[in-house]
């Protein structure tokens, strides 16, 4: 207790030092958390039985490489886009693909820039990145003769991605966001929570703005641009928020957050879509869909949203019934949130020696986020 509060008190005192300590921070965490560990995948769709193409899109000057899995021998009907979350990859998203397919749908997933079997960026990513592929996904699906409806379907920050490009592409039929952050400010500041970083609250949420500004600055993004509370006011069509109540990552307030935004938005709009939300008793940030209600209520819901091909009854059973579980892969934790050289111990040094102090040995090393 008493190491805690020295602690404490220490990085408090380096930061009330001047703007200098706080901008070293912001630039600390922007260089660590920016840049994802790449993950390509470990298993590709025929590891589930599902047939497959390999695909590349084309996104913001760089070409992302996708899976299509057509679904009833690629006769015409719905597509979903799946978008996976930070430090994540197209693979992670196969059980969704599992459960879509068994319903009838086609699936296009993809490797979102940064991630996956895609090269390194040079530029730290922001959610608007996931936002700008989701929006190729979109448009690829959009331009497909054999596609007759177009949903989204997102975890975390590809939450976010399916949100900001249903908002700027109205074309899209339906959106599923599960586990995602409503806005930026919270996102950081949940990071330091995450992080064991122990900023005491008047002065975390002010550094979690100013870490927010310095992080989106170098890709031009605006705080708004990038906020899926935001892009769910823009958005007219029916949308599924999924959350876990034992969410440790992103917690349950934010999916509350984003309810009250969207509902606040319809209120005027009578003929926007229905907005549901569906709270996971137990669930966690991921692996949602190894709830038979996860899956029962994807299946409905994106069958009424997408208009079939079967009735949304028999495809919330079929769903339901549909054993999706996580494949065997590798885990790891999220990178900027562990104590390694380069983590956690660099954004308190960062903080330390800006204040003239010396780096704390001991900083609290974050838990696997899951």
């Amino acid at each position: 207790m008493a190491s805690m509060t020295s602690r404490k008190l220490g990085l408090t005192a380096a930061l009330t030092v001047g703007p200098i300590a706080a901008w070293r921070f912001a630039q600390a965490y922007r260089a660590r958390a920016g840049y994802p560990h790449r993950h390509p995948p470990d298993h590709d769709p025929s590891f589930l039985g599902l047939a497959f193409e390999d695909l590349t899109i084309p996104s913001g000057g760089v070409d992302l490489p996708a899976w299509w899995i057509p679904a009833r021998d690629g006769a015409p009907g719905p597509a979903v886009l799946l978008i996976h979350g930070w430090e994540s990859a197209r693979d992670r998203t196969l059980p969704n693909a599992q459960i879509l397919h068994a319903i009838g749908m086609h699936v296009l997933t993809l490797d979102v820039r940064g991630h996956g079997a895609n090269p390194a960026e040079e530029l730290p990513l922001t959610a608007g990145e996931f936002g700008e592929d989701a929006l190729a996904g979109v448009r690829t699906l959009l331009a497909r003769p054999d596609v007759t409806a177009v949903g989204i379907l997102g975890h975390s920050m590809g939450g976010i991605g399916a949100l900001l490009a249903s908002a700027a592409e109205p074309a899209v039929r339906g959106v599923v966001a599960a586990s995602t952050p409503a806005d930026p400010y919270r996102l950081t500041r949940q990071t330091f929570r995450l992080a064991k970083l122990p900023f005491p609250g008047p002065l975390a949420w002010p550094l979690a703005w100013l870490t927010t500004h310095v992080f989106l600055a170098p890709r031009g993004h605006t705080v708004r641009g990038v906020s899926a509370a935001r892009a769910i006011e823009t958005y007219q069509g029916p949308v599924l928020l999924i959350h876990g109540d034992a969410d440790r990552v992103v917690p349950i307030s934010h999916v509350r957050r984003l309810e009250n935004a969207v509902e606040a938005a319809r209120e005027d709009e009578p003929d926007a879509g229905p907005v549901e939300v569906l709270v996971i008793p137990g669930g966690e940030h991921s692996w949602l869909y190894e709830f038979s209600a996860y899956r029962g209520a994807v299946g409905r819901f994106l069958t009424e949203a997408l208009g079939g091909p079967l009735d949304p009854a028999q495809a919330e059973a079929i769903a339901r019934a549909t054993p999706a579980s996580r494949l065997p892969q590798r885990e790891h934790p999220f990178s900027a949130m562990q104590g390694e050289p380069g983590g956690v111990r660099t954004l308190v040094r960062a903080i330390r020696m800006a204040g003239g102090g010396e780096p704390d040995a001991n900083v609290g090393e974050a838990p696997d986020p899951a």
